[in-house]
């Protein structure tokens, strides 16, 4: 141990193992030795995170990875024994309805008969027959593999089985057996009474859901090459699952009531895995991914009125590169030779750690660095113990009373963003010039400019050519007068489109749609510790015996870990479609959902699970690639070893993760925007070290939203840690956007200043109920309703009376007329 945490660079004693200190003065005492365990794990995370040179993340962000790949991640490992079981069930029909010929052989006409009559075949009333019929389709759907000799084939072969299943109704008589299988009560109480749930207790769900996620898939996916009749093909399957057609409520919600049906424990064999992926998949067919989404803003702004985006996020951040921090050991020997000439106390801040992120705890700063420090050691315990840690008072941190010294830094030429200013900022810089030079304000007026300097004039117009106007702040000027005017105004006209049809539907339910989903996401979360009371996510991927060698341990052990990495990958990007659809559907639906997130612990969940070596996460080799469907059944399976399973496959990095790890940074920073009781959540959950760490990672895309969380809570940290990280203030310059106005830097904004950040809360609260209960709360019996005065029409209408009141009229007659008596007086107490 004296080796590991001695590895001091100067020739000095050696200091206590585990953490490195600064020089202590001769009269004080040493150090006290830090326990073994700490003294271990604190040396075995600097080396992991000082030392590691992570290299260029050659990753392309999208709506999911590629077509094989998503595929592929459907199965699980432990599922590969059913790919020839399925099979079978198929080639037994098949060579009894068809002599001596192949699946394709057959003329188009020739197929479409043969899967109708499969689909009768579903009809029949023997569950173990129907299984077999619907495992013959799901081996259609996965492409007939036992006839083609390369990947390609399966995968094309695959497509078009799609196509042709859909074509003929295979879609809607599996959502008919979805639905027996989910109100399957004999299922549900088998596997409540089991001690341990398996595949087994899965499999016709399985099935069902597997067919149904490769039709969604193989048809949301273009090619250049697909016919005229699959694109109407599309659009059709698009639109049915958008509207409820056979149905009162969109598909969606039935797989939203499948996760809260298992996360309440009434359902623990649902296959949970295959009903997130083909949930996220069907809300990218149906509502449309990140470049069509930035098509129905630009259409939507021009629709309003608005000029257009000043760019194209997508492709500025396609375009944007990775900060690339000095050498880690060139630093150290120019810190060294700092220190031998003595001046440690004026060290230049060029010279600290680029972006902080190779080493956290630097051993060579002053002792003025020691606030991070300090604030390191403290997050396991102020994120670890329980989620529920936002129910206590919030911690409002002293706001500094200085601005710290102006240091000198270079900064590039041309910034990758324009910069943007709100209509709120012009009109509080208006307010603070007006207060300075003439005494008094006009409230929002923002033309009037008469007694102030020229300067100020020339500041005015400057701010008002980068005016923002955003589709948002139309929505809630709309919102404001239709609660102010609602007679006037008359009726809003509300366009249904399927994000506005998904919203109605999951409205009364979304609360606990949102705790499932992160009930669900904490369990698979890399840094959850297992709970006797967490839910069990894996009754998909365990097998019902259990491993007996060493081998079989390691590949389930791979399977389990996968598993859990696609199902935060899964979550995420729902999670993120769901928040900006609704955000540009309408900003209310947007905030309801963002609330309830917010309520259920979001946003410390996703710290807990950037709490973990980052880099060790986005590299993870959780994969069997000679496993991976489609690769497995067409290519002759190696033996596997101990060493085959060790190395992994050679890619740089784990495209799911690193996609997760996106996808959840932005979710955190849609709910924390502009709203400073969730940015005092990042404080007070100690966030500033934990994002720290993840800006090791070398992708510009992740970077990018790691230092727009941070640049929002820059002014609550104090001016000690803005003083220690001005590397990190340099990086948050060069590639966030800019707010004129925004004093982020320096934490004199009004808006720093602490006040009850409840009520900030409150009053969205109440705006997000006065949006639904307006909009789809619509009483018969409404206040603005005309009333009848007439006596007569009201005496004649006519009332529906329940049936039963006509077999018990004379006993309401004597019971409630003849038996009451009648108080005449009463009447002249009212007049």
């Amino acid at each position: 141990m004296e080796a590991a945490g001695g590895a001091a660079p100067a020739p000095a004693p050696a200091p206590a193992p585990g953490r490195v200190r600064p020089a202590q003065p001769p009269l004080q005492p040493p150090p006290q030795p830090l326990p073994k365990s700490r003294e271990i794990f604190r040396s075995q995370r600097k080396e992991s995170e000082g030392s590691v040179d992570c290299p260029n993340l050659e990753f392309e962000y999208g709506d999911a990875d590629g077509h094989g790949a998503e595929l592929a991640e459907l199965y699980s490992y432990t599922e590969e024994p059913e790919l020839s079981t399925n099979r079978r069930c198929f080639e037994e029909d098949f060579h009894a309805q068809v002599q001596g010929r192949r699946w394709l052989e057959l003329d188009g006409a020739q197929q479409k008969a043969y899967v109708m009559r499969l689909l009768d075949g579903l009809e029949v009333v023997n569950r173990d027959k129907r299984l077999k019929v619907a495992r013959a389709i799901l081996y259609l759907a996965q492409g007939v593999f036992g006839d083609c000799d390369n990947e390609g084939d399966v995968l094309h072969w695959s497509r078009h089985n799609s196509f042709l299943l859909y074509q003929l109704g295979t879609f809607t008589a599996f959502l008919e057996l979805l639905n027996m299988e989910i109100d399957n009560s004999q299922a549900c109480s088998s596997a409540l009474r089991k001690p341990a749930i398996s595949l087994a207790d899965s499999t016709e769900l399985r099935v069902l859901i597997s067919v149904m996620y490769l039709m969604v898939e193989n048809i949301r996916v273009e090619q250049e090459a697909d016919p005229p009749e699959w694109k109407t093909c599309r659009e059709t399957f698009r639109m049915e699952l958008s509207f409820p057609v056979h149905t009162e409520e969109p598909f969606a919600l039935l797989l939203f009531t499948m996760v809260t049906k298992f996360c309440s424990g009434h359902a623990p064999h649902f296959p949970m895995k295959k009903v997130l992926l083909l949930l996220w998949k069907v809300l990218l067919f149906t509502l449309g991914g990140f470049e069509a989404l930035q098509a129905m803003k630009v259409r939507k702004r021009e629709e309003l009125g608005l000029p257009p985006l000043p760019e194209d996020s997508i492709q500025v951040m396609r375009s944007m590169r990775a900060a690339s921090p000095p050498t880690y050991s060139i630093e150290l020997m120019e810190q060294q030779q700092q220190q031998k000439r003595g001046h440690r106390s004026r060290r230049p801040l060029v010279k600290q750690d680029s972006l902080d992120i190779y080493n956290e705890r630097d051993p060579f700063k002053n002792d003025e660095a020691g606030v991070d420090e300090e604030e390191n050691d403290d997050v396991d315990s102020g994120i670890e113990g329980e989620l529920d840690l936002m129910e206590r008072d919030a911690i409002i941190p002293v706001m500094p009373a200085q601005r710290p010294p102006i240091e000198r830094v270079s900064f590039p030429k041309g910034l990758p963003w324009a910069p943007k200013v709100r209509q709120k900022d012009i009109e509080h810089f208006l307010e603070a010039s007006r207060n300075k030079f003439i005494g008094f304000t006009l409230g929002q007026d923002t033309e009037t400019l008469i007694g102030l300097p020229r300067p100020i004039h020339e500041s005015v117009k400057t701010l008002k050519q980068h005016k923002y106007v955003s589709i948002s702040d139309v929505q809630i000027k709309n919102e404001e007068e239709l609660e102010k005017c609602p007679m006037s105004l008359g009726e809003e006209e509300v366009q249904e489109t399927p994000c506005e049809i998904l919203y109605r539907a999951m409205l009364y339910n979304l609360p606990q749609y949102m705790i499932a989903l992160l009930k669900i996401l904490l369990a698979a979360a890399p840094t959850s510790k297992a709970k006797t009371d967490s839910i069990n996510i894996l009754a998909d991927v365990l097998p019902e015996e259990m491993p007996i060698t060493v081998l079989q341990s390691m590949k389930l052990g791979i399977d389990v870990n996968r598993h859990k990495e696609i199902i935060v990958k899964s979550i995420s990007a729902l999670l993120l479609l769901l928040l900006k659809h609704f955000k540009l559907n309408h900003i209310y639906q947007f905030e309801y959902v963002s609330q309830h997130l917010v309520f259920a612990n979001c946003i410390p969940l996703i710290l807990k699970f950037f709490n973990q070596n980052i880099m060790s996460y986005i590299t993870a080799k959780n994969s069997i690639s000679v496993l991976d469907y489609p690769h497995c059944t067409v290519c002759d399976l190696p033996e596997l070893t101990a060493e085959s399973l060790e190395a992994g496959d050679n890619n740089q990095f784990c495209w799911r993760n690193l996609f997760s790890c996106i996808n959840l940074l932005r979710i955190l920073n849609k709910l924390t925007k502009w709203k400073h009781s969730r940015t005092m959540m990042l404080v007070v959950f100690k966030s500033a070290p934990i994002l720290k760490r993840a800006l090791k990672v070398k992708q510009a895309m992740m970077q990018l939203y790691v230092l727009k969380l941070l640049k929002i809570q820059t002014k609550y940290l104090g001016r000690q840690w803005r003083k220690s990280n001005m590397k990190t203030m340099s990086a948050i310059y060069q590639k966030v956007r800019h707010r004129m106005n925004d004093d982020w830097a320096y934490g004199n904004d009004i808006d720093a200043r602490p006040w009850d950040f409840q009520a900030e809360e409150c009053t969205l609260r109440a705006n997000i109920e006065a949006f639904n209960s307006r909009r789809y709360d619509k009483p018969q019996d409404s206040e603005f309703a005309p009333v009848d005065n007439c006596l007569q029409s009201v005496l004649g209408q006519r009332l529906e009376l329940p049936e039963d009141f006509h077999y018990s009229y004379e006993l309401w007659l004597e019971r409630e007329v003849f038996s009451q008596p009648i108080r005449w007086e009463e009447l002249l107490h009212y007049q």
